[in-house]
């Protein structure tokens, strides 16, 4: 099994080529193929369910989160409308380029976010909040837990984050997938079990608080809020 600086590698050579021009496309409003719509569906009911919880509360506006693994600011974007302060981080130069972009068109001020190139475990600095949304499908269970225990020392308060559920239906998805190679296919994608998840939360002294699932006919995604114990 490749290692976490290969799996960075391959996750920033991808979203910084061909993956690139393929998530902008999902995560936008033009044209797609009926997988791909399926796709930008489940993922924004993910972003919804998530900006959903964060607006339900009171002090939203004095929050400080880090949107780690913020793509092109699906997340970043609506939660610096409310006011608070956005670190938006992504490992991939092309997606962090065009979350600004796209946060310079949408919102009136940008003074609340700012958008750097980072790789999860680089992040610094403490935020009440962190968030990882769509991110650990990259990576393997062992690397997913260095980057979960790196992301819960930056939470004071809480850490979100969403991750492939393993079972045995998206195991079948996830072998017809692998015989559809070409430019379209994207990179390796890894599920974990729920309950491996929620141990390496435990370990960094977090316990789940509350929690959703999103589910589609292509999109996958279970989402935990979590809280120190």
């Amino acid at each position: 099994m490749m290692n976490t600086i290969d799996d960075k590698a391959i996750v920033k050579d991808y979203f910084n080529a061909i993956g690139f021009d393929r998530w902008r496309r999902i995560y936008g409003d033009g044209e797609v193929n009926k997988v791909q719509k399926d796709i930008r569906r489940g993922h924004q009911q993910t972003i919804d369910t998530v900006v959903d919880w964060l607006k339900a509360e009171e002090n939203i506006s004095s929050l400080s989160i880090c949107d780690a693994g913020c793509g092109v600011g699906s997340l970043s974007i609506p939660l610096a409308r409310t006011g608070a302060r956005i670190l938006a981080s992504d490992i991939s130069p092309k997606m962090v380029e065009e979350a600004t972009i796209r946060a310079q068109k949408s919102l009136k001020d940008t003074s609340n976010v700012i958008f750097a190139v980072q790789d999860l475990e680089g992040l610094s600095g403490q935020y009440q909040i962190v968030i990882c949304i769509d991110v650990l499908i990259h990576y393997p269970t062992e690397d997913a837990a260095k980057m979960i225990a790196h992301l819960a020392s930056l939470a004071t308060s809480r850490l979100i984050l969403s991750f492939a559920p393993k079972n045995l239906c998206l195991t079948i998805l996830k072998k017809i997938g692998e015989f559809f190679p070409g430019p379209s296919k994207t990179t390796r994608a890894y599920q974990h079990r729920e309950k491996d998840v929620i141990a390496i939360l435990e370990n960094n002294g977090l316990r789940v608080q509350r929690e959703a699932m999103t589910s589609t006919h292509f999109y996958y995604s279970r989402i935990l809020e979590t809280t120190r114990s």
